[in-house]
């Protein structure tokens, strides 16, 4: 499908259930996989970026049975079978950082291993994360440009690694995360290395999540502060048995936005109180916004806008603990009165696409005053939003889920190749269809 026309709407309402969260779903398929032992996943996501990871698994000698909804994952307890593989992994950014990381510390005689994916995943940087597994020994060579993708993974180096082992924490979290669930695979005599983060670390409840994680599989990392990381030396991954992915709450904030635009109620099934995902936060953001919100343990609703006119307050925040909701926050500036600013999101740049730049071009499509910096979006809305706006997408999944709620404005407008939402939510529209009228 080349573009698909939306709106105009008015109502948004309902109830979603919300498909399983990537950021879980690729983390627990690679724990699952490495660990000793077989795990139930069940709620697992069924998508384009765990469909990657699934199939490099598979060409890395890992067994999995479908069982009705649930995945039997067979893990290999710590050493992937095959040796050589080329694994083409999209633009699937959590499944190259990750699976980089876990081949460059487990490497052996005669092991190469090809990393490689779409052309904007080889401008999406990986030279800090690398810079870091070379220090540890690990034979990583780039096939294009420095710095990126592709990559050539060879034999590991036997040589002692650091005490302190140093990662950059301002570009991507994943660094910090593919670092931590690697260490393990390391021989105990040599694992006790200490985690330091270079300059600040950005999207901190990621790495929450990546904890919470690896102790669900037998491996406790303990930290102080966000500055130091260590993992003890005698832990390794043990399957847990069963683990259940909770809803993404990324996802959810497209639903919970349409709610508080689209007067509600609307309700999303799969997070809630209980959430060890960051984007939870998306909700609180709504409720500063003017929105009605509740919650219970796994599920939020949204009743409206808490005034007659239906329109938001604007909000000035830093967004630097929710990056990929905070999308959904600029496209919910256009229905806030004044000027929304948008901080600490330099980390849009090296996305799927570089989400400042397209967010700004888009947004002024619709007749928004748009301010861009380094790291900050401030948004000022028209009186009445531009009516059959063609909003490009840029093959990222976001742009295209974020725009479909300017059609709760009352206008019409075409989103173009909304297929792109099949990266993480292939019937993203079809569930949109059905909350809106």
């Amino acid at each position: 499908m080349k573009h698909l026309d939306l709106g105009p709407y008015t109502y948004a309402g309902g109830t979603v259930q919300l498909p399983g969260s990537k950021s879980i779903s690729n983390r627990a398929l690679l724990l699952a996989a490495l660990a000793s032992g077989k795990t139930v996943i069940a709620n697992l996501l069924e998508a384009d970026d765990t469909r990657v990871m699934l199939d490099a698994l598979t060409q890395l000698g890992v067994h999995y049975v479908r069982q009705g909804q649930d995945y039997l994952i067979d893990g290999v307890g710590g050493t992937f079978p095959v040796r050589k593989a080329q694994l083409f992994l999209g633009n699937a950014g959590t499944a190259v950082r990750l699976l980089s990381a876990a081949l460059a510390l487990q490497a052996g005689e005669g092991s190469a291993y090809q990393i490689l994916g779409v052309p904007r995943m080889h401008e999406r940087p990986i030279g800090d994360l690398v810079d870091s597994l070379q220090e540890l020994g690990a034979s990583i060579t780039y096939s294009g440009r420095a710095g990126f993708p592709p990559l050539l993974i060879e034999r590991m180096q036997q040589s002692a690694p650091p005490q302190q082992l140093y990662v950059r924490g301002d570009v991507s979290s994943q660094f910090l995360s593919a670092l931590l669930m690697a260490l393990p695979l390391l021989p105990a005599a040599t694992r006790r290395a200490m985690l330091k983060i270079d300059g600040d670390l950005i999207s901190k409840p990621y790495i929450d999540l990546t904890m919470t994680l690896m102790a669900r599989f037998g491996v406790p990392v303990e930290r102080e502060g966000w500055h130091h990381f260590t993992l003890a030396t005698n832990s390794s991954y043990q399957a847990p048995g069963h683990i259940t992915v909770e809803g993404d709450a990324s996802s959810a904030s497209y639903f919970l936005a349409a709610g508080a635009v689209g007067g509600g109620p609307l309700r999303v099934i799969g997070v809630g109180r209980a959430s060890i995902q960051g984007d939870i936060g998306f909700a609180d953001v709504l409720t500063q916004m003017g929105a009605n919100v509740t919650m219970g343990p796994d599920w939020i609703e949204v009743s409206g806008v808490a005034n007659s006119q239906r329109r938001l307050k604007a909000i000035d925040m830093d967004c630097n603990l929710i990056p990929d909701a905070a999308m959904t926050i600029a496209v919910l500036a256009l229905f806030a009165e004044g000027t929304s600013i948008l901080r600490n999101i330099a980390s849009w740049r090296v996305k799927e696409t570089d989400r400042l730049a397209a967010m700004a071009t888009e947004l002024r499509k619709l007749g928004a005053v748009i301010e861009v910096g380094a790291d900050f979006l401030r948004i000022t809305p028209p009186a009445t939003l531009s009516a059959g706006a063609v909003i490009d997408t840029y093959d990222d999944h976001r742009m295209a889920m974020c725009f479909s709620l300017v059609s709760l404005a009352g206008v019409p407008l075409r989103i173009n190749d909304p297929n792109c939402v099949a990266k993480t939510f292939p019937d993203y529209f079809e569930r949109f269809a059905a909350i809106v009228r």
